[in-house]
């Protein structure tokens, strides 16, 4: 026998696969294709084990799959970009480039040494020219497909991060990655037109059926699908008229008011001359509230009067125009027309401002007065609609604005397009040239990639370095040759992670960022797993980004990934792991103090994966004993010489009994969804059961058949949680391949079923002893065996009156 020593194992192995290229993916095989993907890293510093739960997850998955047939191409990769490395350049005296690549070798060290199996010959960083060039062609099919544009607009700006923000980046007011109160600035800026794809992105929810449906749900939240109709109002002496959409056209006889957000470009336009100054002072002063919290119920409703009315369409009334805080440019067109008798918002406003409040519409029963009223109800003081019933009107009145030309039904979608505009240096660059003959020129194709050059300064201006960078900014343009300067901004990192798992199928492609029929044959992922904090942002994105690649015909699917397992984190005292709350666990020391398949096991077995998992020293420690134990036990019965076959006796039936029962629960719990720590929980249970065996039994009298077939089945079994274990005593057994080149083991039924069975033997209703019998034995075969018992033969007296016999379960002798 020999001494579990993980350190010297797990070594010896990561290098056998390393070195024979166990983990490497035929991009064709005979045998199905199954896609494993685990969500890509930001490589910020080194990982913790909460990153590691995520990777471990996937490789127990990979592994079984492989085993059971599959052609699996499990990669990995790094989402390389991004400000955080942008921010240490500064702070750090480093490059960016440098300190990211020396990140990515640390988590890269880390990852091997978990002996995840993944295919490194596959591994995709999106800094690095060859795969960067594919994000700018990416931009420059949106462009060619009219889905990229550039417009001034307010956008969301962290003074810490010196850069614009999407919406999604941004957490109630504050900013995602340094949690710093985001404010407006107005700038010219890229964005691609993912509202084109909101109607399609909401509706092919329905056909993802293997995502959660909380994932589904906060998609379609954020979508935002409401119906209704665009309203055109004319300005009063103006050639301009305000668009809004509502929900409720029946209550446009109730509007007098209409409401700008502070950021709509039309409030400069309209506002009176004379009240610029004023306007100037109160878009500062609404500039320094929280955005996010403007539009609130509970907020206070704060006005602006431009000088300025328009004209309701339906009765010619003139109503003032306004600008109020409550109204936001993310919903809607930024515009809203108040009507305060029917929306609480619209209702405060009126009452501050003294504005007429006109009730249009009139509950179907008595209601609180003093507030507005948006329920059911019959129109009134609506013209030729006055007594109309609600739903009836709407659909009415939507009909007569489009007969007059003055509007039309709609669907709007909360979703706003996508800003991925950087005014930093670390990012994919933009591939726009501007020209001062033929404006903006698009690089073309052949020109990939704009390089980011090395050499930059870093100053928190604000302003990328590539602003200041002549080298980088003077060209000449591609269309008439005259001196031409390139855009100066660099992408949103999500523009890198909406199509990095099409990469991985030709990582090394240099004419093309993929070759059609490989990510046809590999595509949709089967199983994806990532943090649901990604629910929105990256998932949403790169539905988008797939789906406009489907319609430009360059993949034949528009859903990237077919399944989705969002993991739970890890706590530690009571707090989600941070380096800045001091309570992160480093996988390189549990690794160093029991060995990676004790940490892989561990994070597996801490509860269901799906949900949060609090860290527990004592609970590693439990799982570094039962891999002790199993150790001693399989490698006992491999010392062992083995004895003739012999009839197994009941003791051995029911150990084999035990053996197949597990393999079928434990095979249940693979095939029915990442239940993990039950899994693991049957195998030690399968340990405890032979162990006892062992102890019980003279070692001359084991049965070396059924401890041989329990430890093949065990380390097959325990192979995806901990595959150094498993190699080392499968090799040990004088196997000549590796133990990843094998099948799953399937159970026998025939095990299964069980030949004697225990009943109660009671009498006169009193149980005085239980028996064994034949589980197909009757009533007077059973009472043989029960009168053949001491204990029963000493309360018996004379013949017994009555028996009763309830079949498997007790004999009952009345006496």
């Amino acid at each position: 026998m020999s001494k579990y020593e993980p350190k010297e194992i797990e070594t010896k192995w990561q290098r056998y696969w390393e070195e024979n290229g166990m983990f490497k993916t035929a991009q064709y095989s005979d045998l199905p294709k199954y896609y494993m993907l685990v969500m890509f890293p930001y490589p910020s510093g080194t990982l913790h084990v909460g990153h590691v739960k995520n990777y471990v997850i996937g490789d127990a998955v990979a592994r079984y799959k492989r085993m059971c047939g599959y052609n699996v191409l499990h990669p990995f990769g790094y989402d390389a970009f991004g400000l955080p490395a942008e921010n240490a350049a500064i702070e750090r005296k480093i490059h960016p480039h440098d300190w990211t690549m020396k990140n990515i070798n640390t988590i890269r060290g880390q990852i091997k040494k978990l002996g995840i199996s993944y295919d490194w010959d596959r591994e995709v960083i999106t800094c690095i020219e060859p795969y960067y060039k594919w994000t700018e062609w990416v931009f420059l099919k949106l462009y060619e497909a009219g889905l990229a544009y550039k417009k001034k607009a307010a956008v969301n700006w962290c003074p810490k991060c010196m850069t614009s923000l999407a919406n999604e980046q941004v957490k109630d007011g504050r900013c995602e990655r340094c949690d710093t109160p985001v404010t407006i600035k107005h700038l010219e800026q890229w964005f691609f037109k993912i509202t084109n794809y909101a109607e399609r992105l909401l509706k092919d929810l329905d056909k993802l059926t293997g995502w959660p449906e909380h994932v589904k749900t906060m998609q379609r939240n954020w979508i935002g699908e409401s119906k209704g109709a665009r309203i055109k109002f004319k300005v009063d002496g103006l050639d301009t008229e305000i668009e809004v959409f509502t929900t409720r056209p029946d209550t446009l006889w109730g509007v007098t008011f209409m409401a700008l957000a502070p950021e709509s470009p039309l409030v400069e336009q309209l506002v009176l001359p004379q009240l610029h100054k004023d306007l100037e002072d109160f878009l500062k002063y609404v500039g320094q509230q929280d955005r996010f919290k403007r539009g609130a119920v509970d907020t206070e409703k704060e006005g602006f009067f431009t000088g300025r009315y328009a004209v309701n369409p339906v009765n010619g009334e003139k109503i003032p125009i306004y600008v109020a805080n409550y109204v936001l440019m993310e919903y809607g067109t930024g515009a809203v027309m108040g009507v305060p008798a029917h929306d609480q918002r619209d209702y405060e406003f009126a009452m501050k401002y003294n504005i007429p409040i006109r009730q249009v519409i009139k509950p179907l029963e008595d209601v609180t007065v003093n507030k507005a009223y948006d329920g059911p109800g019959v129109m009134i003081n609506s013209g030729l609609l006055s007594g109309t019933p609600v739903p009836e009107g709407i659909d009415k009145v939507i009909s007569w604005l489009e007969e007059k030309g003055l509007g039309k039904k709609a669907v709007q979608y909360k979703l706003r397009d996508w800003l991925i505009s950087r005014q930093r240096y670390w990012g994919a660059p933009i591939p726009i040239i501007y020209c001062d003959h033929c404006g903006i020129v698009p690089v073309p194709e052949k020109d990939l990639p704009v390089r980011l050059p090395y050499n930059v300064e870093f100053l928190p201006t604000g302003q990328s370095p590539l602003m200041l960078n002549d080298e980088f900014r003077k060209t000449t343009c591609p269309k008439c040759g005259r001196p031409a300067l390139r855009e100066a901004d660099t992408m949103d990192t999500f523009v890198d992670s909406s199509w990095y798992f099409l990469r991985y199928v030709n990582p090394k492609l240099d004419n093309a960022p993929f070759k059609k029929e490989d990510v046809d044959h590999w595509l949709p992922v089967d199983q994806y797993v990532g943090g649901v904090e990604h629910a929105i942002l990256h998932l949403l994105y790169s539905r988008f980004i797939t789906k406009v690649l489907h319609d430009l015909g360059y993949l034949s699917f528009d859903e990237p990934f077919e399944n989705l397992f969002t993991q739970g984190m890890i706590y530690k005292d009571g707090a989600k792991m941070s380096k800045s709350k001091g309570n992160v666990v480093s996988p390189d020391d549990m690794i160093e103090k029991y060995g990676a398949d004790t940490l892989r096991m561990y994070i597996l077995f801490m509860g269901p994966p799906e949900r949060d998992a609090e860290w527990n020293d004592a609970g590693i420690e439990g799982v570094n004993r039962f891999i002790r134990k199993a150790w001693t036990v399989v490698d006992q019965i491999i010392s062992i010489s083995n004895h003739d076959k012999s009839e197994f006796t009941e003791k051995e039936r029911e150990l084999r009994r035990k053996l197949h029962s597990s393999l079928k629960k434990i095979t249940q719990d693979m095939e029915g969804g990442f239940k993990f720590n039950t899994a693991i929980s049957g195998l030690m249970e399968l340990v405890n059961a032979v162990s006892d065996y062992m102890e019980d039994i003279p070692q001359e009298k084991w049965n070396t058949e059924i401890l041989r077939e329990f430890a093949e089945n065990f380390l097959l079994m325990i192979s995806p949680f901990a595959p150094h274990f498993a190699e080392e005593l499968w090799h040990k057994m004088g196997k000549a391949t590796s133990i990843m080149k094998e099948r799953w083991p399937q159970y026998d039924s025939q095990a299964l079923i069980v030949q004697e069975i225990e009943i109660a033997v009671q009498i006169n209703g009193k149980v005085r002893d239980r028996i064994k019998v034949p589980i197909d034995a009757n009533q007077d075969e059973v009472l043989k065996l029960a009168l053949l018992s001491d204990k029963v033969k000493k309360f018996l007296d004379g013949e017994p009156k009555k028996v009763l016999y309830v079949q498997g379960r007790l004999l009952n002798i009345v006496v």
